[in-house]
């Protein structure tokens, strides 16, 4: 099995990255933990090198009492385990998001092409074998990262990606998590293919900012997303080419809004019966230096402020949610239910590789590396 398969993998990486013995040697590897912390205490975040996930995140309420407000695992090795895999906090890859019927080529084309060089099959895994979701069967958030440098309040993990999945050529990839004084966590990702491939990625957090105390859903937080375009979907929440104006629909969060402001109107629109969100809004403008997504809670006083590289986001209401909770979340005898999360994905424009009518360029080679950059900024409203 991929996550077994540890010995060869960890010969490589010591024979390339000398740093990373103490990790791959870890008897509890590659669930074992890192603890970052901010010099002024204002944020504590946990991780485990199996996905560079993050599996905990305490910041302050308005109280100055420490929250975590991630979703997770008392036992982490159930990122692999879990049959429902509703994939807690992972880096996500080699492509986040859906690809329709698990196919493309490259150059990329609208219509299927038959079999050839160029035509590329990933193994489908999301609405009953019509797409792949985040990166088939076993994407990176699946994949045994190893850690190459760490200290106090930064860790570096490493991923060999070995054409898996079906996609074409090797990819070499480092993710950094930072946390900062003033309630800051930061992610970067370096992504160097060996040959053409397609590559985007995301970080797959889903955030309880009261951490289930006094409220058990998100419904009533406030959502602001600088977007007046959502990409429109089929039944299988793939691209149909064309864009949504959100004026005037339940999409509109341009002014902060409760994320059930007309929730009587999201049923179908995140697939068959479900009720909410599970959409891509595409940025109006670049986001790196202001927030592009804003979220909060009146209960915790708990504020998130994403800045961001990429063009678009992801939310998703967590309707399909059905998974014990964590300990410090109530757990184990209460799950994570629908709507007790929000996740915020920054991404690309989704299936762009099978959507050529937008002109967006995801394929990357050597001599053109793939980036991601978002960070996470905590305060407290009063």
């Amino acid at each position: 099995m991929v996550a077994v398969s540890l010995s060869l993998l960890a010969l490589g990486l010591l024979a390339k990255f000398g740093r990373a013995a103490d990790s791959v040697l870890a008897p509890d590897w590659p669930f074992d933990v890192t603890t970052l912390k901010a010099p002024d205490g204002s944020i504590t975040a946990k991780f485990v090198s199996f996905g560079a996930t993050l599996t905990e995140l305490w910041v302050k309420d308005r109280l100055g009492n420490a929250r975590d407000i991630v979703l997770g695992y008392d036992d982490n090795t159930r990122l692999l385990t879990d049959p429902d895999h509703p994939v807690f906090n992972p880096i996500v890859g080699r492509y986040a998001n859906r690809i329709k019927n698990g196919t493309f080529s490259i150059p990329i084309t609208k219509d299927p092409q038959p079999d050839g060089p160029n035509v590329f099959h990933i193994p489908t895994n999301d609405h009953d074998g019509q797409d792949t979701l985040h990166g088939g069967i076993y994407g990176w958030d699946r994949r045994n990262w190893t850690i190459v440098e760490r200290n106090s309040t930064s860790v570096t993990y490493f991923h060999l990606d070995r054409a898996d999945e079906g996609f074409p050529g090797y990819v070499e990839a480092h993710v950094t998590h930072t946390v900062e004084n003033g309630g800051i966590l930061h992610t970067s990702i370096l992504a160097q293919p060996t040959e053409k491939t397609p590559i985007m990625l995301t970080q797959h957090i889903y955030w309880n900012l009261d951490a289930f105390q006094g409220a058990d859903d998100v419904l009533d937080y406030k959502l602001q997303v600088d977007s007046s375009r959502v990409v429109a979907v089929d039944g299988d929440a793939i691209p149909t080419g064309k864009f949504t104006d959100v004026a005037g629909t339940p999409f509109d969060f341009r002014e902060a809004k409760p994320i059930s402001w007309r929730w009587n109107e999201t049923v179908g629109l995140c697939g068959g019966e479900c009720s909410g969100y599970d959409h891509c809004w595409i940025y109006d403008k670049a986001h790196e230096k202001t927030p592009g997504i804003s979220v909060w809670s009146d209960l915790s006083g708990i504020r998130l402020d994403v800045t961001t590289s990429n063009p678009a986001t992801q939310v998703y209401t967590a309707y399909w949610l059905n998974t014990p909770r964590k300990l410090v979340h109530g757990g184990p005898s209460l799950n994570y239910s629908k709507w007790s999360a929000v996740a915020i994905e920054q991404e690309g424009y989704i299936d762009a590789i099978n959507t050529p009518e937008w002109g967006v360029d995801q394929i990357y080679y050597p001599g053109k590396d793939y980036t991601w950059e978002s960070t996470y900024k905590f305060s407290t409203i009063h």
